[in-house]
């Protein structure tokens, strides 16, 4: 019995490590620009020099 009061508190414990990043990657701004990652591939990649003298 004693093991599933363990195990509950770690679960308890783990949930609110994510809960935290949650909100810490909200905070940072990591959630603001929805639209340009779903327009990406539209654009065509612009060629430089480096990547054209690799190949």
């Amino acid at each position: 019995m004693n093991i599933i009061f363990m195990l509950i508190g770690c679960s308890v414990l783990i949930a609110l490590l994510f809960l935290c990043a949650f909100f810490w990657a909200n905070k940072s701004g990591q959630h603001e620009d929805t639209f340009t990652p779903s327009i990406r591939i539209l654009f065509e990649d612009e060629v430089t020099e480096d990547d054209s003298s690799s190949k």
